[in-house]
């Protein structure tokens, strides 16, 4: 089945150059030019991911990224914010505010269908393995879940991803450019501060009973997961 991308874009011939190169290479695509009308383009069957522009009449792609992350049913659908701005604050901003990925314009399109490709491949769950219990803390690969103490804790996929290494991998050190090929993929084209920005989220997604502190930075190597103080 294709895969269905929302093209959040303002400017028509950006969005008809999209079109053309996703429909190319199979996939199928929802438009949108502006903030409220992706809002209302946001029904099911809902989109595999999302590519967002920043800059948009009604709202920034920024607004909008943290809109969807706030609802149950947009939350999870992964995001690829293309832009004009190159800085990295931009970047970060981009990221924090729950995109995936960050492309910059302008850009190729087999760069582009490569981010896409990878960027949906971090989001699927992984199957038939076994749930891993560490002091409380449940991850599901099967059912894609994580829960402390039964209790259901809310993240990305990327986010999600990056748990399930690091609780496979207890008490190893790795960097971050390891990280970014164990998690994210040696064909992908991320920066190593993406690194940092999710491993903020994932603090943040398992701090309700301390659990934050099994993410350990180890200066001057990396990160590790350790129930070790």
């Amino acid at each position: 089945m294709s895969k269905r991308v929302l093209v959040v874009e303002d400017e028509a011939p950006i969005r008809e150059m999209l079109e053309f190169v996703l429909v190319q290479y199979g996939f199928e695509t929802v438009q949108a030019e502006d903030f409220h009308v992706a809002m209302d383009k946001l029904v099911e069957p809902y989109p595999d991911i999302i590519l967002l522009d920043w800059m948009l009449p009604g709202g920034s792609g920024v607004q909008l990224a943290k809109k969807l992350k706030e609802h149950e049913h947009t939350r999870d659908i992964p995001i690829i914010m293309l832009t004009a701005r190159g800085e990295e604050e931009d970047k970060v901003r981009g990221l924090e505010a729950g995109a995936d990925d960050y492309v910059t314009k302008p850009f190729s399109p087999r760069e582009l269908i490569a981010r896409i490709k990878a960027v949906i491949r971090r989001a699927a769950p992984t199957a038939s393995e076994e749930p891993i219990v560490v002091n409380g803390l449940m991850l599901d690969p099967v059912s894609h879940r994580v829960t402390v103490n039964d209790e259901p804790l809310d993240m990305g996929p990327t986010e999600f991803k990056l748990l399930h290494f690091f609780m496979a991998h207890a008490e190893r050190v790795y960097s971050r450019e390891q990280l970014l090929d164990n998690v994210w993929g040696t064909n992908v084209y991320v920066e190593d501060r993406t690194v940092d920005v999710h491993i903020r989220r994932l603090r943040k997604a398992i701090d309700r009973h301390g659990h934050d502190a099994m993410i350990q930075t180890v200066r001057g190597a990396g990160y590790r997961f350790s129930t070790r103080v």
